[in-house]
C-alpha cells in the first residue's frame, strides 16, 4: 500500500485497507515468511532446532510470551526482532496518543476526531521501527510508569473533572497499542506492579486511582526474566504467570562453532585489527572453551549462568593484547600467541559470579584456572595425551622436551616478546620444534611457533611441566625442582604457582 498518497479516513476506506490486531498481524507476516523459507530473526544462533520453533508456534498461537533463561541468552534480542514481523507501516488518527486504529479507535481523543471530521479526518502512518517498547523492570517502576495516572494539570487546564478520561496521562503501555510490549527481568518488578497488569492482559480495562477505563489495547507482550531471580530477588506472581500463554526455555550454545560463530558476529574488532592480527582457530577455540569450562566450574555461581558476553569481551581483549605489543614493538603484523591470554583475565572477572570457594580461591586465580582447564580440554585434539604417553612402553613423545627442564632450564613466555625473541626462547627448548613438525608438518611459520607454545602450556596441565602466572606472561621449569626448591612466602601476587 502506498501510505504516502492516503492522508485521511476516506481514503483509507476507499483502499479496502483491513485492520488486523498486532498478534494477527504478527501471524500473517511469519506465515508468509515460513511459506517463503525465509530465515528470519537474522543473527540469533543456535536456536534453529530449540527456542526458535517454539518461538514461532508462539506467534502463530497469538500468544504473550516469556522467555525464560540465563543473561547473556539473547532474550532481549529476540523480542526486538519479531518488530520485523510487523507490517511496514500502519495507519493511525493523526495527533492520537496511543496511535489509535482509524478503523477502530479506542480513545476519546480518536473517537472524538473521527466524529467531528468524519472521512476527512486526518490520518498519519507510523513504521514498524516505532511500533517496539522496552521496559527494564526495577523496584521503583510503579502503575503510573506503565499504565498511567490521573493528569491535575490537564484537569485543570481543560477544565475537566475527575470523572473525563482526558485527564488520563497514559503511561508505557498504552501508548504501546499495536505494538510489541517488552518487560525485561519481570521478576524485578514488585508483585503490586505485577497485578496491575492482570486486567491489561486479559479483561482489557484499566485502572487508575480508583478511576475505570474500558481500553481494549492491543499489545503483544513479551517478557524476559532469569531463573535465578525466583529464588533470589523476586518471583512471577501466579496469576501473572497463568495469563503468559507460552513460556520458552533458552540456552548457552551448545557447541564450541556456534560459540566461535556467535563471538565473530559480535566482537567488534576494528579492519585494521584485522589486517594486522592474525588469530589461529586454536585460540578462538580456547576462548570459547574457557566459557565451557566456567559453565561447569564448582567456583562459579551456575545459577547465575556465564554470558555469551564474556567470550566476546575475552576475544576483543585478546586481539588487542597482540595489537599492544606489536604497537610496543613497532611491528607491522603479528599474531595471537597463548601468552597474549594472561589479557583477556579482565574479561573473565568481570563476567563471573563466584560462589564461597571461588572467592576464598580469588577471581584472578579462578579466571587462569579456567583457562588452565581450557587448554587440557583442547590439547588432545592436537598431540597425544601425554599422561598415557609417559606410561606407554613405546618411546614418550615429550621426553626430549620434560628432559630439558629437568637439567634446570627454565622458560619464561612474555606476551610483550618481540617476535624474534619468542621464536629464540621457543626455539632453545630441545624437541620442542621437531615434536610440533612430527605431528603438524603443514602449518605456517607462525602457526609452528603458536603450537610449540601450546605444547608447554598442554604439559604443565597434565603436570608434566611446572607453570607460573607472570604479570605478562608464563613461566615453565621443571615440575619437581619447583617442588623441592619453593618454600612458603616464595609466591606473590605478580608470580602465582597454578600447578
Amino acid at each position: 500500500m502506498d501510505h504516502i498518497t492516503i492522508k485521511t479516513l476516506g481514503q483509507l476506506k476507499a483502499s479496502n485497507y483491513k485492520s488486523l490486531a498486532v498478534k494477527d498481524e504478527l501471524r500473517k507476516n511469519l506465515i508468509t515468511q515460513l511459506q517463503s523459507n525465509e530465515a528470519g530473526f537474522e543473527g540469533i544462533l543456535g536456536y534453529d532446532e530449540t527456542v526458535m520453533p517454539e518461538l514461532q508456534t508462539a506467534i502463530l498461537s497469538r500468544h504473550n510470551i516469556l522467555l525464560l533463561g540465563l543473561r547473556g541468552q539473547a532474550k532481549t534480542r529476540i523480542a526486538r526482532l519479531m518488530v520485523n514481523l510487523l507490517d511496514e507501516y500502519i495507519p493511525y488518527v493523526s495527533g492520537s496518543e496511543i496511535f489509535d486504529d482509524p478503523l477502530n479507535p479506542i480513545s476519546w481523543y480518536a473517537k472524538h476526531e473521527i466524529n467531528i471530521h468524519g472521512d476527512n479526518t486526518p490520518i498519519s502512518w507510523q513504521h514498524r521501527s516505532e511500533r517496539y517498547t522496552e521496559k527494564l523492570a526495577t523496584p521503583d517502576v510503579t502503575v503510573a510508569d506503565l499504565i498511567g495516572d490521573v493528569d491535575p494539570i490537564k484537569a485543570a487546564t481543560l477544565k475537566l473533572t475527575y470523572n473525563d478520561e482526558r485527564v488520563i496521562h497514559f503511561g508505557l503501555i498504552p501508548r504501546a497499542h499495536r505494538s510489541i510490549f517488552v518487560i525485561n527481568e519481570l521478576p524485578d518488578l514488585q508483585a503490586r506492579i505485577q497485578v496491575a497488569l492482570f486486567n491489561m492482559l486479559q479483561e482489557k480495562d484499566i485502572q487508575i486511582r480508583g478511576f475505570k477505563l474500558r481500553l481494549p489495547l492491543d499489545v503483544q507482550f513479551v517478557f524476559t526474566a532469569n531463573p535465578e531471580d525466583y529464588t533470589n530477588r523476586g518471583s512471577i506472581v501466579t496469576p501473572l504467570k497463568d495469563r503468559i500463554e507460552s513460556q520458552i526455555l533458552t540456552h548457552y550454545p551448545k557447541t564450541i562453532a556456534i560459540s566461535r560463530e556467535i563471538t565473530a558476529q559480535e566482537a567488534k574488532i576494528t579492519a585494521g585489527q584485522k589486517e594486522t592480527i592474525e588469530a589461529d582457530g586454536l585460540v578462538k577455540d580456547l576462548v570459547e572453551q574457557v566459557a565451557f569450562e566456567a559453565r561447569q566450574s564448582e567456583f562459579i555461581d551456575q545459577k547465575s549462568g556465564v554470558s555469551a558476553r564474556l567470550t566476546i569481551s575475552a576475544y576483543e581483549n585478546l586481539i588487542s593484547t597482540a595489537e599492544r605489543r606489536m604497537l610496543i614493538n613497532k611491528e607491522k603484523n603479528t599474531f595471537v600467541r597463548l601468552s597474549d591470554l594472561t589479557g583477556i583475565t579482565p574479561a573473565i572477572t568481570g563476567k563471573i559470579e563466584l560462589v564461597y570457594e571461588g572467592e576464598l580461591e580469588g577471581p584472578a586465580k579462578v579466571a587462569h584456572t579456567l583457562i588452565g582447564k581450557a587448554i587440557k580440554s583442547l590439547f588432545n585434539r592436537y598431540f597425544p595425551d601425554p599422561g598415557k604417553a609417559k606410561k606407554s612402553k613405546v618411546a614418550n613423545p615429550y621426553f626430549r622436551i620434560t628432559e630439558w627442564f629437568t637439567e634446570g632450564n627454565t622458560l619464561d613466555i612474555s606476551d610483550q616478546l618481540t617476535l624474534a625473541k619468542y621464536k629464540k626462547e621457543l626455539m632453545q627448548v630441545d624437541g620442542l620444534s621437531e615434536l610440533v613438525k612430527q605431528f603438524h608438518p603443514k602449518l605456517s611459520a607462525n602457526q609452528s611457533l603458536l603450537m610449540m607454545e601450546f605444547v608447554l602450556h598442554g604439559l604443565a596441565e597434565y603436570s608434566q611441566l611446572n607453570k607460573k602466572y607472570l604479570q605478562s606472561g608464563f613461566g615453565f621449569s621443571d615440575m619437581f625442582d619447583s617442588l623441592f626448591n619453593t618454600s612458603p612466602g616464595d609466591e606473590d601476587e605478580d608470580d602465582m604457582d597454578f600447578r
